[in-house]
């Protein structure tokens, strides 16, 4: 991708869980920089998964970023960590808010290069707001698959387990979680506990 105005623009990465979204994620902030650009990277305050300030891959690459709030209008405080990088990462979109799309649009609209990644689907199989809308209005959409546990097929959803068991309907929507927690289905081998 390359600037051809002097306009910004969101990308989005998106997939189910193990599909190498932040891997994709990672492998573009570090092109901008072998490209000579200042880049910050921003990771929720929920997931501390691979450190607190770290953006971390399940295949063991990291980059340092900023913490920000997930909840409320924590987000907007993303702006007042800017020194004047033209690329902006945000990782795990999924752990915010809806908020998130109006910001990215701001920092776009600045010039901005804004590179989302995160998952957009929930565990039930629903769409993971606030991606459809980052979708919606980005410039550049990129969907991955992983591969699914149980059957081989391109997985698509993410399968919650509880004591190996498939999570229930009712469950709370965001458990933050790895292999521990999750596996990669495809649409025929995922299911949920109804009972």
């Amino acid at each position: 991708m390359h600037k051809i105005t002097r306009s910004g623009w969101v990308e989005v990465v998106t997939g189910s869980m193990f599909s190498g979204k932040t891997e994709e994620l990672l492998r573009r902030l570090r092109r901008a920089e072998i490209a000579g650009q200042d880049v910050a990277a921003f990771t929720p305050a929920i997931d501390d998964r691979f450190g607190e300030t770290t953006i971390g891959s399940h295949e063991g690459r990291q980059w340092d970023a900023q913490v920000i709030e997930n909840e409320g209008a924590g987000v907007w405080d993303l702006e007042d960590h800017l020194n004047g990088e033209q690329v902006v990462a945000i990782d795990e979109a999924n752990f915010f808010t809806e908020e998130l799309v109006d910001v990215c649009e701001k920092l776009a609209g600045d010039g901005r290069r804004v590179i989302v990644s995160g998952t957009d689907i929930t565990f039930r199989g629903e769409p993971f707001t606030p991606l459809p809308e980052l979708m919606a209005t980005a410039e550049y959409v990129d969907k991955l698959r992983a591969i699914c546990t149980v059957c081989g097929e391109p997985a698509t959803r993410n399968q919650r387990l509880v004591d190996g068991r498939p999570a229930h309907v009712d469950d709370p929507t965001i458990v933050v979680g790895a292999e521990e927690s999750y596996e990669a289905r495809c649409r025929n081998c995922h299911t949920l506990r109804t009972g």
